[in-house]
């Protein structure tokens, strides 16, 4: 423990510098997105993200919005639990077979109006995993998807912005 201790003293703490602009595009993301979640959802989005095959990089990004530096909830959008409470799932991976009827029965569960949103290019196109014996491929390829987002995995501003496009596109609906 010393040991460990006396490096730590010596080396310092290393950690990432945080991006210069970073913070300004947050806020601004971050206001449009509880602006938009105040006038169509009453103030609070609820989010059921639902991991169908995917290696978990999406997730770990997913999962860095409710940290301190992002701190989703702060902007309206909190994750829930079950699919029954939720107005979005966030689907990641490519579908694998053993998923599918899991996937389709959470978009059963999941109240209308629901928004779907596809995470990453697994989600978005299957990927490299594509359409196998093991994978359904895109989450399109099973539930109606609304929206995609990008990147391999996206990051969690680009989710923010994904999640923004999203309500804008059931908006002009």
């Amino acid at each position: 423990m010393l040991r460990i201790l006396r490096k730590t003293q010596r080396v310092g703490v290393i950690t990432e510098p945080l991006p210069e602009d970073g913070e300004l595009a947050l806020e601004q993301v971050g206001a449009q997105l509880k602006a938009r979640v105040g006038e169509m959802f009453g103030g609070s989005l609820a989010i059921r993200e639902v991991d169908a095959g995917s290696c978990n990089g999406c997730e770990l990004e997913i999962h860095a919005l409710n940290n301190p530096y992002y701190g989703i909830e702060r902007f309206g959008v909190h994750f829930v639990a079950s699919p029954r409470h939720a107005d979005m799932l966030l689907v990641t991976g490519p579908v694998s077979r053993h998923m599918e009827a899991a996937l389709k029965r959470t978009y059963e569960a999941t109240p209308d109006p629901k928004l779907v949103i596809a995470v990453g290019e697994c989600g978005a196109n299957g990927g490299e995993f594509g359409v196998s014996y093991a994978s359904c491929g895109a989450v399109a390829n099973v539930v109606p998807v609304d929206a995609v987002i990008l990147g391999c995995p996206p990051t969690p501003l680009k989710l923010m912005l994904g999640i923004l496009e999203a309500i804008g596109k059931r908006a002009r609906r």
